[in-house]
């Protein structure tokens, strides 16, 4: 039985007349000599046969988002759980190799879950200094009778040198509205108010709650089992690169870490082991050329989760009358 998606499903597919077209934008590692220019390239391939082409010292800033230790199906490809010891093989099969690639300045973040968080520390600290442990609240998941749900992600923030390392707290700030406004001598004390409401700009924590995961009326939707949200991205990239840097991600799936640098003004590499997956990221990267807005982004700074559609709602409000519910409802699901 075909599967219909709903009419308001934005969730990024590849029409067959779109293949060819798109293929273009990805290269084979066979193609792929040393000292070639890799910046803004998406591979299509094994990271083994690509790892060894890339030169060392290249990234300001590394992504890695590999398979958890969950037995899972990648596009046809299953990822099996396995023991801690076997799992911590596995990432030390490429670990070392990807973290010769970092700049003797750069930082890399490591995705993980409760499975795997472990591992990560245990392998990181092999190779980096671990600066931080983020975690962040997915609040998609089912819930679990005999268990609590499994609603938290980590991501390991290391680095090559802790002495000398770039990092822009004022990036990555958070706006946050203010519920009790506090005055010092009749002045708003560490908070603005606006038309819109009052608000504060905070400090970012180790553990974000404003994380939105991206679902079938985002544009950014496609149908990978572990797609991480541009917002998430976004954090990373803007606190530990600059513009123009090299941002790489050597399991790119979807591609939000390549969309994200190239929204952001940084170059991206990326490879995939997927075709498919190689083919949303191409069709992605071509829809930023158009698009570069991220969820929950504006304005330079990061905002609670329905904050800005709060404020935006208002605004739309205004041209309530040459729009249809249905428009407006979609145009607010967008924002935030």
């Amino acid at each position: 039985m075909e599967y219909t998606r709903a009419k308001n499903n934005r969730t990024i597919t590849v029409l067959p007349e779109e293949v060819s077209g798109l293929r273009q934008h990805i290269s084979l590692p066979s193609a792929l000599d040393v000292g070639d220019d890799l910046y803004d390239l998406l591979i299509n391939g094994d990271l083994f046969d690509v790892v060894d082409k890339i030169p060392d010292g290249f990234a300001d800033l590394i992504i890695l988002d590999p398979p958890y230790n969950l037995t899972k199906d990648f596009n046809g490809t299953t990822f099996r759980s396995c023991s801690r010891k076997d799992y911590l093989d596995y990432l030390g099969t490429w670990f070392s190799k990807v973290c010769c690639k970092l700049k003797s300045n750069g930082s890399l973040y490591f995705c993980g879950d409760w499975h795997s968080t472990a591992a990560l520390q245990m392998i990181m600290e092999k190779e980096l200094t671990v600066i931080n442990r983020i975690t962040w609240q997915r609040e998609k998941g089912r819930g679990a009778i005999s268990n609590w749900k499994n609603s938290m992600e980590d991501i390991w923030f290391g680095v090559k040198d802790p002495n000398d390392y770039y990092f822009n707290v004022n990036a990555v700030k958070l706006k946050r509205r203010v519920l009790a406004p506090y005055r010092k001598n009749g002045v708003a004390k560490d908070w603005q108010e606006t038309d819109d409401g009052k608000f504060r700009e905070t400090y970012p924590s180790n553990f974000w709650d404003d994380i939105s995961v991206p679902f079938w009326s985002m544009p950014e939707n496609t149908d990978h089992p572990t797609q991480k949200p541009e917002k998430l991205i976004a954090k990373l990239i803007l606190a530990s690169s600059r513009p123009g840097d090299i941002v790489f991600d050597p399991f790119l799936g979807s591609g939000t870490t390549a969309v994200v640098a190239k929204k952001l003004a940084r170059h991206f590499l990326g490879v995939e082991i997927n075709e498919e997956y190689c083919l949303w990221a191409a069709k992605r990267l071509m829809n930023a050329e158009q698009d570069n807005s991220i969820q929950g982004y504006c304005d330079g700074v990061f905002w609670e989760r329905n904050t800005l559609q709060e404020q935006k709602k208002k605004e739309l409000t205004k041209v309530r009358h040459n729009k249809t519910g249905r428009e407006l409802q979609q145009e607010l699901l967008l924002i935030d």
